[in-house]
């Protein structure tokens, strides 16, 4: 028997300026708001499909150029995903490196606190999000236009569900992926030689709202838990086919607190309904032939009703949010971002006020 629990308050918004943070991991974050009004344009649900086109603002359109950069990163030296935690199935290979890309725009100006974008199960489609740069950071629409972000693109752990590696990173309900990020990517991005060469002044903003990650499937569901757990760190949130679904490891310790995992999102416990709304502004989408969308409840394991769920958890707790539903698509469909990709960064960013 699941039982639900009332969470003390995470934050508050007001209208007093940034507390600005320091790159390192706090268990406190700011409860002061965004400076920037977003407004409520393209908030809401949205029906989309069943034809879907190519958004030219996600292809070439022979705009300036931004650098792209790959590194490794060794799983052995890292303190947090070190690759050996006791719940992998030993039958499922990890990674012995993970790839981090980055790409910075031709927008970005050395020695300015870059806003960024983290993308989960990298590079995924960071060839879309680079040309979205390309073209819309330098868009005269001020309705239609994108801050000079900087793209960080991280592969995962290896493999995929229970007792996988990339399961333990995206499917934990914990704070454990965001100080990963925070704490050993980001600067790992930071005093890369080729990237420090290049760029020997970057730096990264320390507001919360200059910070957004971005996911699909199980990456989705790590990006919402990322800014659920830690707003201090990461307040806007980008998921596509989110698997806001019990694929948590059964014998997890968290599982002690969150037995059906990211399920508990919306239903059993309803963390979204039941605690204080954080300061977070996502974007989710489920495909209407996304992942056994006809499964029973009981299931817990059903992706459309998770995200129907979700979604309506959000806007009854009065989250600026925008749910997209995709006919005639699947789990992460290809057209579904090709479609979308663009629309979706902009609103994303609505309001954002760059350093």
């Amino acid at each position: 028997m699941f039982w639900k629990l009332k969470f003390p308050a995470a934050s508050l918004f007001c209208l007093a300026p940034f507390t600005i943070l320091s790159i390192a991991s706090t268990s406190v974050f700011a409860d002061d708001p965004p400076s920037e009004k977003p407004g409520t344009k393209g908030n809401g649900n949205v029906t989309i499909g069943p034809d879907y086109t190519l958004d030219p603002d996600l292809t070439d359109r022979g705009n300036p150029k931004g650098k792209a950069f790959q590194f490794m990163m060794p799983l052995a030296d890292s303190k947090i995903f070190r690759g050996d935690d006791s719940t992998l199935d030993p039958k499922k290979p990890v990674r012995t490196e993970r790839k981090i890309s980055v790409y910075i725009p031709a927008a970005y100006k050395d020695g300015t606190k870059a806003p960024i974008l983290v993308m989960h199960d990298g590079p995924g489609n960071l060839n879309l999000v680079r040309n979205a740069l390309d073209n819309l950071t330098i868009s005269t629409d001020i309705e239609r236009k994108l801050p000079a972000f900087i793209a960080i693109a991280v592969e995962n752990g290896g493999n995929d569900s229970k007792g996988s590696q990339r399961g333990l990173e995206y499917d934990t309900m914990s704070d454990r992926l965001a100080r990963f990020i925070n704490d050993e990517v980001l600067p790992a991005v930071l005093n890369n030689a080729d990237i420090k060469a290049a760029y020997p002044k970057i730096a990264f903003t320390e507001n919360p709202w200059g910070k957004a990650v971005m996911g699909c499937s199980s990456g989705g569901a790590a990006a919402l838990t990322m800014g659920w757990f830690r707003p201090d760190l990461f307040r806007r949130l980008i998921t596509y086919s989110g698997t806001f679904v019990d694929q948590q490891d059964d014998d997890a310790a968290d599982e002690a607190k969150y037995p059906l995992g990211a399920w508990e999102y919306h239903s059993s416990m309803k963390l979204i309904e039941n605690s204080d709304k954080k300061p977070l502004r996502i974007f989710t989408h489920v495909a209407e032939n996304d992942n056994r969308a006809k499964d029973p409840e009981e299931t817990y394991h059903n992706w459309v009703m998770a995200n129907e769920r979700t979604a309506a958890a959000l806007k009854a707790k009065g989250y600026d949010y925008r749910y997209v539903f995709s006919k005639a698509t699947k789990h992460c469909d290809k057209k579904v971002f090709e479609h979308t990709l663009a629309e979706t960064l902009v609103w994303m960013w609505r309001g954002y006020v760059s350093e």
